[in-house]
């Protein structure tokens, strides 16, 4: 092991600190729980670097640490409190002393724990590890449910009757095979069917991907996306309750027409010709619905995914809390569906990784729509989208998340946020430049936007970017 300073001022030009990857100033010292508890953050992410004497915001730069003079002891106290070994460097750069941690990852199907709390890296801090992350931590090694088997010993006649071979054939655009046995090797090798002596098993995958009718497998009958439309803003008066039936990609388009049909429409006049308008973008609730089927935890059990449409918003949740915190969505993409996931990118119901949540907030600031949001319950993930409101009529915390999501958009696009692109996303006049302004204030003052560069002073001339930037 060694760190060298190319090395050291690579690691310090990333673009912002992750799971792997973390950066303390810590001039003088560094308080000793802090760091056991990062070396067990980091370890359950899968090992990284603690770099202390760096500062942690771009441009970064050493300032030196005297933290820890005798490495050979802090790497032993390590040892003993943690019980795994951390290897640390001394790097001697021009400007100061940076001590490297070098955190292994943790063994598989174990997570670590200190003080009684699994922890891992939260944007600059450290949490504990959510109940559906564990689970998935502790199941490593073992077959994942989607690789499961829900069906047994089908002859090959079953399998084309239960699985939809010619929609799977044509969402990706091949040529049909020329007899059954065509179909039932492509589907093994998709790991959608496994084979058993003279007969097959249904895999999870398969049945829920392809599935005619979902019912038909007595495990997968409760994993059917359910869509439920209210008359008013609650819950208090049930319209429709309908759970679909057919597997997800083969079901995927009727399911999103069906939900497009039950979205209320709102009149518009333009030229003096009057014409319906949906609500909410198609494309919105489009990406929102498939990152809900792709992203859920499949181990909670009595729940599915569910669209919920009232008169002012729609809400789609699915079952499990995310990996990455709901903040990140639009710049980060890890899903616990791998396969699933890429199976429907190639069918094309899905966009690639990390292009969805962008799509779904740009078509909302195109339609003038309040920020979608997106929160995070005890065993459920939910996004919602808001119906049309003037800004006028948006609350402080409309605005500021409104102005968030702006700012990160503009990011992942290369792009830095303004007053002037801020008040384009709100349509709003120059004269309402300082209403602009105050929003802006506030998302600073929440932390969750930054000044691009804090050398500008004019007002007019100053650009944002996002906290994690």
């Amino acid at each position: 092991m060694s760190t060298s300073i190319p090395e050291l001022e690579r690691l310090m030009s990333a673009p912002y600190e992750d799971e792997h990857l973390e950066f303390k100033e810590a001039k003088n010292q560094y308080d000793t729980t802090k760091l056991y508890r990062y070396c067990v953050a980091l370890a359950n992410e899968g090992g990284g670097k603690l770099i202390l004497g760096v500062t942690d915001k771009l441009p970064r730069y050493v300032v030196g640490s005297t933290a820890f003079p005798n490495t050979s002891d802090i790497q032993a106290k390590i040892f003993e409190k943690l019980r795994f070994r951390v290897d640390v460097e001394e790097v001697s750069h021009p400007d100061g002393r940076v001590l490297v941690f070098q955190i292994p990852s943790r063994p598989a199907g174990t997570a670590y724990q200190f003080e009684g709390a699994y922890l891992m890296r939260s944007t600059e801090d450290t949490v504990s590890m959510t109940e559906d992350r564990l689970r998935c931590i502790f199941n490593e090694g073992k077959a994942d449910w989607l690789a499961q088997i829900t069906l047994k010993e089908c002859s090959a006649d079953e399998v084309v009757r239960l699985l939809d071979s010619q929609s799977y054939f044509d969402l990706l655009k091949l040529p049909y095979p020329a007899n059954r046995e065509g179909v039932l090797d492509r589907f093994e090798r998709e790991r959608l069917i496994v084979r058993q002596g003279e007969q097959w098993g249904i895999t999870n995958l398969g049945a829920i991907l392809l599935a005619k009718r979902l019912d038909e497998f007595p495990d997968l009958a409760r994993k059917a996306p359910r869509v439920i439309v209210y008359d008013s803003t609650n819950k208090l008066h049930t319209r429709l309750d309908k759970p679909g039936t057919k597997g997800y990609a083969v079901g995927f388009e009727g399911l999103i027409d069906f939900i497009n049909g039950q979205i209320p429409s709102n009149e518009v006049i333009e030229t003096a010709l009057r014409h319906e308008v949906k609500m909410f973008p198609e494309i919105a609730v489009r990406e929102l619905v498939a990152n809900a089927l792709i992203h859920q935890d499949f181990m909670e059990s009595g729940s599915s995914v569910m669209v919920e449409i009232y008169a002012d918003r729609v809400e789609i949740a699915n079952p499990g809390k995310p990996f990455i915190p709901p903040e990140r969505f639009i710049d980060e993409y890890q899903s616990r569906n791998e396969r699933l996931a890429d199976l429907m990118r190639r069918m094309g119901i899905c966009e690639e990784k990390g292009s969805g949540v962008d799509k779904v907030i740009h078509a909302a600031e195109v339609y003038q729509l309040p920020a979608p949001d997106f929160r995070v319950g005890e065993r459920h993930t939910k996004a919602i989208l808001f119906s049309h409101k003037e800004f006028e009529e948006m609350d402080r915390n409309d605005r500021i998340r409104a102005c968030y999501q702006h700012c990160c958009l503009r990011y992942v696009m290369n792009q830095k946020m303004s007053n002037q692109s801020l008040r384009d996303r709100f349509k709003l006049p120059e004269r309402k430049t300082e209403s602009v302004s105050r929003v802006i204030r506030d998302a600073m003052v929440a932390e969750i936007i930054k000044l691009a560069d804090p050398t500008i002073t004019s007002l007019r001339y100053r650009s944002y970017v996002p906290f994690w930037a």
